[in-house]
């Protein structure tokens, strides 16, 4: 197994949901190895499959030195109360900007045996949880951006 390239902004495969997984095989193993692998390394936080190409229901994490992965995730529950914080994107590389998410966040799904996993988390933990998920249905954290700070963001996006 590898550690994958990522895909970046303007790749179509970032704006495609992906789909879920529904037998596991050896591509399957496969990736939850590639994403382990490729989200373990210093400054990462979390990667959808879809960041790698792969258009399945998959993404792992790498917070506070616990790492893991879900299959078919869905986020279970948001809490109301709100952060607000700069969020940046492998995909979207260097770019940090303010991007509200609850302060806690459940995500459910499955492992590779077909077990059930929750993860749950608050600050950095939800913070990735909301994220992945978007990424797992087409969504970029641009996209959560109030209008003025969009256009922003997408005018730093131009220049890269």
């Amino acid at each position: 197994m590898a550690i994958r390239d990522i895909r970046v902004i303007g790749d179509p495969v970032l704006r495609t949901p992906c789909e879920p997984i529904t037998e596991v095989d050896d591509r399957v193993r496969a990736l939850v190895t590639d994403l382990l692998e490729t989200v373990d390394q210093d400054g990462r936080a979390g990667l959808a499959a879809n960041q790698i190409g792969v258009l399945l229901r998959a993404f792992s994490y790498n917070i506070d030195d616990e790492v893991g992965y879900v299959l078919n995730p869905k986020l279970a529950e948001l809490s109301e109360t709100t952060q607000d914080g700069d969020e940046g994107c492998l995909s979207v590389p260097g770019l940090w900007f303010p991007t509200k998410r609850a302060d806690y966040a459940r995500v459910v799904g499955t492992d590779l045996d077909g077990g059930e996993v929750m993860v749950e988390g608050t600050g950095l933990m939800a913070r990735c949880l909301q994220h992945e998920v978007d990424h797992l249905d087409g969504h970029l954290y641009l996209d959560r951006l109030d209008r003025a700070m969009r256009k922003k963001a997408m005018a730093a996006v131009r220049e890269l």
